[in-house]
């Protein structure tokens, strides 16, 4: 939101003391923030439909909007007992039966004869051939007897936009529903737009075409046309991503132009050693890469670099070559891992490269007998622990580095620009940092959360790898799919088996790997050696079941994802992901970059419910939500089968599950857009980031008069990273 002066939100026209006090619930304390609290969505004549039309959208399975007064309110009993709830609305052309079977309770109550709802779903036929709607979403429109200069009858003739807005329980016991802030909203905009100020420069706005900010929350909370809402929200989403894209010029010039960092001597006697002793050979890609770092770490500014690299790519022995570098010159390193168990599996593969060179290594996690930590934590204090190994708990107050020369951090995008900062000045020098992700990055989403970093790709797999072969199978081709694991275990091959859950759970029909394993074992696979790995062993359990199946002891792990990253078995050849249909793309892609690393064709079995049954379930609650998830489902499976090209899965991963859950969950890295979409938003965020990088450019310390607003506006939205950010 922009800046302001101080105002008094109670005394907005029909807001008052009650009001005010919930909206300071929710973070809205200030006119602006109100301005700023933006519609979810909009009605309009487009979507809105005549009842006497319902009949004959069924068959085409999309959700439609129909306005209607209540008319009727009913509830019955089914024969077995269960409750009913039948809302009926009529408008000037028929009846529509709306039907609730959960919360019955609460939808007796919650509406009242005469006032006019706008209702949404999927239209349905009743064995009378009758519309109906089953659970539909809901907005109040107006009261019984409320007057409204929304004449809501004649909406169907005419081009009005209408907004609605998210609410609670708790905002419409104080009269903020939809009908409530459409009310104050408008009566903000009428009576105290003029208390936001403008931010922008005159000469951006005019250069990008751009609305001015007033006009902007005019036209977004009440559109005259689907013009003038898109022109607002070009504004909005441009403002997002410039002040975003500000942080990053300034973390990127802060980096490159004003800290001075350690100037490595790049000709290591370890890294010549462990590349004379490697069992193969590098590729071209890690080759280059390596040679991109080390021309890095001999500037006099610190590295700032993300390394990608597919599943399998080899980017954690690039990273060792230059931890190698920097131990050669007497600084330690930080290898920070975002789980312990992946902690622990780079500490035993850098433990594995290194047995026959002089580095001490150590690893820091959680659970350790204290005797051990207090001795690591010794070792880390006086230099002598060469390279830790650990999790977010390297940036712990507690923990003191000796002389930390390079930061190596994995799968960045669960840590934030704050961690990395923190981690940074663990250092008494500016050491270098490499960030590292297995989980390929569209451009877009780079530039969001790595615009301050230099960016190498291993875009090459390690010769003689073949790509896995990859097939979707149901349930009923199980016994098929095992013959052929069987076979293949036969011939001296090994196989990972992966479900989703530890334990079986009432609430959640899917396979648990602890109940399968005992199935597996007594049944399909009793002649075979299983593993059955999990989140919840030990650590000593872990290694001890991962020595056993890479030496050939244990044919076939029966895991849960728990294997999904940093576990390399070059004779693992098979995949099998049962409920592949409840994993996202990349970590299925994450799975499948188990097998593949030996020079054996490798194969990954996607196995599926039959998901007949469960779609007629979602359908009889909401049949749009079901034919959405069933549409994706077999566009994350068929987009497997196609490609094992990480960049285009992620590209798909990426439309499909939007930037927010992009990695399975909301990441502390990713920046919480309001209104921009950095999957669709490409060329809004080139020309903001061109706009901001430009600005840092030419006025650093925005002390010019007409930058003044720009300034004081960056310091408001990330007034909480400001102390890892230097303006000027």
């Amino acid at each position: 939101m922009s800046i302001h002066k101080s105002d008094a939100l109670q005394y907005v026209k029909g807001i008052g003391p009650k009001r005010a006090a919930a909206l300071r619930e929710i973070g809205i304390d200030s006119i602006p923030k109100l301005l700023y609290y933006l519609p979810r969505d909009y009605l309009d004549r487009s979507r809105i439909t005549k009842i006497k039309d319902l009949s004959r959208l069924v068959e085409a399975g999309n959700e439609v909007t129909v306005i209607g007064t209540v008319f009727r309110q009913l509830v019955k009993r089914t024969r077995r007992g269960k409750q009913m709830f039948y809302l009926t609305l009529k408008d000037e052309t028929g009846y529509l039966t709306c039907i609730f079977f959960a919360g019955v309770q609460w939808y007796q109550n919650a509406f009242e004869a005469g006032e006019v709802l706008a209702v949404s779903s999927v239209p349905e036929l009743d064995k009378l051939n009758r519309p109906q709607f089953i659970h539909p979403e809901f907005d109040r429109l107006k009261a019984k007897d409320e007057e409204d200069e929304t004449d809501w009858n004649s909406l169907l003739h005419t081009g009005a936009i209408i907004p609605k807005y998210r609410s609670s329980e708790e905002l419409r016991q104080v009269g903020l529903d939809n009908r409530g802030f459409r009310r104050i909203i408008r009566n903000a905009i009428r009576d105290n737009l003029a208390s936001v100020i403008e931010h922008q420069p005159r000469e951006i706005l005019d250069r990008r075409s751009l609305m001015d900010i007033h006009s902007t929350l005019k036209h977004i909370h009440f559109p005259k046309s689907y013009d003038e809402r898109d022109a607002a929200l070009q504004r909005l989403k441009f403002d997002e991503l410039f002040f975003f894209q500000l942080l990053m010029a300034y973390r990127r010039r802060e980096l490159k132009g004003e800290l001075k960092g350690i100037s490595f001597n790049v000709k290591s006697t370890l890294a010549r050693t462990l590349l004379s002793s490697l069992p193969f050979e590098l590729t071209d890609a890690q080759t280059r890469v390596i040679r991109e770092i080390t021309d890095d770490m001999q500037q006099s500014t610190p590295m700032n670099r993300l390394l990608q690299g597919d599943v399998g790519s080899g980017k954690t022995i690039v990273a060792l070559f230059a931890m190698l570098v920097a131990v050669d010159n007497g600084f330690q390193c930080a290898l920070m891992a975002p789980t312990e168990i992946l902690a622990e599996q780079h500490f035993f593969t850098l433990k594995e490269f290194l047995a026959k060179l002089p580095v001490n290594i150590r690893l820091l996690v959680g659970g350790q007998r204290k005797k051990l930590r207090e001795d690591i934590l010794e070792d880390v204090r006086h230099g002598s622990a060469q390279i830790v190994i650990g999790t977010h708990a390297l940036i712990q107050e507690h923990i003191d580095f000796a002389n930390l020369g390079l930061i190596v951090i994995d799968e960045q995008h669960r840590f934030g620009v704050a961690q990395r900062a923190i981690l940074r000045q663990k250092g008494k020098e500016n050491p270098d940092v490499l960030v590292m992700t297995a989980t390929p990055i569209p451009r877009t989403l780079s530039l969001t959360l790595y615009g301050d970093l230099d960016v190498s790709v291993i875009d090459e797999l390690p010769k003689g790898r073949k790509p896995v072969k990859t097939a979707v199978r149901t349930e009923k081709e199980k016994a098929k799919v095992f013959h052929f694991v069987q076979e293949e275990v036969k011939r001296g091959r090994q196989a990972y088996i992966v479900y989703p859950l530890i334990e079986e759970s009432e609430k959640v029909d899917l396979k648990a790997a602890m109940a399968e394993f005992k199935k597996l074992s007594d049944n399909d696979f009793s002649e075979f050696r299983l593993g059955l790995m999990h989140g919840r062993l030990a650590p000593e359990e872990k290694d001890m079941l991962m020595h056993k199946f890479k030496s050939g002891e244990i044919h076939i792990l029966v895991a849960t994802t728990v294997i999904e990253v940093g576990i390399d078995i070059p004779n693992a050849s098979i995949m099998i992901v049962e409920n592949a249909e409840r994993f996202g793309l990349s970590q299925l892609h994450q799975l499948r970059g188990r097998v593949g690393r030996g020079e054996e064709q490798s194969y990954c079995i996607l196995l599926t419910d039959d998901l007949a049954e469960k779609r007629a379930v979602q359908l009889a609650t909401n049949r749009a939500e079901a034919i959405k998830q069933n549409s994706d489902i077999k566009k994350r499976l068929q987009t497997m089968v196609q490609t094992n090209d990480g960049f285009k899965i992620a590209e798909v991963d990426l439309e499909l599950r939007g930037p927010g859950d992009f990695f399975g969950t909301r990441q502390s890295g990713l920046p919480a857009f309001q209104v921009a979409d950095i999957v669709h938003d490409t060329e809004i965020l080139l020309r903001a980031r061109q706009e901001a990088f430009d600005l840092v450019k030419r006025d650093p310390q925005l002390r010019l008069p007409q930058h003044e607003q720009i300034r004081k506006q960056f310091e408001l939205v990330y007034k909480d990273l400001l102390a890892y950010v230097r303006i000027g």
